[in-house]
């Protein structure tokens, strides 16, 4: 681990491959979805902010260790992929990434 990294990007970096690459290619998707969307290091995770308040952040899967998108306010949108599971407020958006990256999807999601 490179010492002098900020502990955002020492996240992306302790990722094991392929999942650091897809995480590394989220990252900047969502960034450049809006300026007014602010990336910070909450909980251990990459939280993407749109003019202060959360919206989502990247994380994997224990089993899988495939990567996500969390929506904070998942539970408002109802998109046949996004999983709510147990939880009583977000949703994820599981990624493979072993697969081509879904842009459209993205997009659609991300949009919302």
């Amino acid at each position: 681990m490179q010492p002098d990294l900020q502990p955002i990007d020492q996240y992306f970096a302790r990722q094991d491959e392929p999942a650091r690459s897809c995480l590394l290619f989220l990252r900047s998707y969502i960034l450049k979805q809006d300026t007014y969307l602010t990336e910070s290091l909450k909980y251990g995770m990459p939280f993407y902010s749109y003019r202060g308040k959360m919206c989502c952040y990247l994380w994997g899967e224990k089993k899988t260790r495939h990567p996500y998108i969390g929506i904070v306010e998942g539970k408002a949108m109802d998109h046949p992929l996004l999983v709510q599971d147990k939880r009583a407020r977000m949703k994820v958006l599981p990624i493979d990434p072993n697969q081509d990256m879904p842009l459209a999807l993205l997009d659609e999601v991300l949009q919302r």
